[in-house]
């Protein structure tokens, strides 16, 4: 098995995130790369460094308008009076989806509130090194996937699953898992995108949402108390053209490997019928019952069972890493993982 991963990812390490109106310590730091590389190790998987993503790459499934946002950002924040180191919006898009569509303002201010979704993606002055170096590991990963290998890792931090084509959000600034999927995807592979992190991939679902090309599915915390908290229903099943190729499998908090096998269980049967080639997963092991955010009590050795009972789709599969946050178990329960999903 391969893992990619560049040590330029450690650089993006922001201390606060806003939870409840306060600055909170972040929990996606550069510690969880340590964590993460024990797991690595312990399957003897081979470690490569990929190029970064350029902009070119990353237009796959982001906008340039909003790549062009996040170059910028922090040289035109530094010149607002005043302006806080981080750059944090005092006012939010949220009429965007409305018709007549909203205007596009010139002044930065206003464009961190049209592209930062929440107070949870925090741009230091080396975010985007490391988002590029991450998404960078995902391509890479879908290129050795093509190319004939059956499991590859790639190590992404940050994570990628709540950015949108324009948004960045929940500790995500490009999309890796749906960037990995869409470059298979226009290579004339049919890919199916099975987010098994504890929070709904609103993200993903976002970009593929009126799309019948890519499927998307998702099983996690019912979003009714949790992060996201307004995506990641049943009702969700695409639009248009796309309707019907969004599965969201949303669950109460708690759940045990029994429940969450046949959550997943459907999961597999839609992959199954959709006649995917590949399986992009984006492996959030945040549903661990010892990570910090409590939504799910999935155990280090059920995290074999998960990887198993993917790995018996007999499709090749690129593992993208989403959340799982520091916790005595995170490098154990990847190993677990990659060892079910390498069976």
């Amino acid at each position: 098995m391969i893992t990619l991963y560049d040590p330029v990812q450690r650089s993006h390490a922001p201390d606060t995130f806003i939870v409840a109106g306060r600055p909170q310590p972040i929990p996606e730091k550069p510690e969880r790369i340590d964590m993460l590389m024990t797991g690595v190790k312990a399957v003897g998987s081979e470690v490569r460094v990929p190029p970064s993503a350029t902009n070119e790459e990353l237009t796959l499934v982001h906008t340039p308008q909003y790549l062009s946002f996040l170059d910028t950002l922090r040289e035109r924040w530094a010149h607002v009076p005043q302006s806080s180191d981080i750059p944090l919006p005092n006012v939010y898009a949220i009429q965007r989806a409305s018709l007549p569509p909203i205007g596009y303002p010139d002044a930065v201010v206003g464009q961190a509130g049209y592209h930062l979704g929440d107070g949870a993606c925090p741009v230091t002055a080396n975010t985007l090194d490391a988002a590029k170096a991450s998404a960078g590991c995902a391509l890479e990963a879908a290129r050795l996937v093509m190319n004939g290998e059956r499991v590859v890792y790639a190590l992404c931090r940050p994570p990628g699953h709540h950015a949108a084509s324009d948004l960045a959000a929940g500790f995500c600034f490009y999309n890796n898992s749906a960037l990995a999927a869409e470059w298979l995807t226009r290579k004339g592979k049919r890919v199916a995108v099975l987010d098994i992190d504890v929070h709904h991939g609103n993200g993903t679902e976002a970009i593929f949402y009126d799309r019948a090309d890519v499927l998307t599915v998702s099983i996690h915390v019912n979003p009714k108390r949790f992060y996201p908290f307004f995506w990641g229903y049943e009702e969700e099943r695409g639009r248009g053209a796309g309707e019907g190729f969004n599965l969201n499998l949303p669950r109460e908090r708690g759940l045990d490997l029994n429940g969450y096998l046949a959550a997943l269980e459907i999961a597999l049967q839609r992959i199954k019928d959709f006649g995917a080639d590949h399986l992009v997963v984006a492996a959030g092991l945040d549903i661990s019952i010892d990570d910090p955010f409590k939504g799910f009590a999935i155990t280090t050795a059920d995290f074999q069972s998960i990887g198993k009972r993917i790995a018996e789709m007999k499709l090749s599969i690129v593992v993208v890493q989403e959340g799982g946050y520091p916790s005595e178990s995170l490098g154990r329960n990847l190993e677990a993982l990659l060892k079910g999903l390498g069976t």
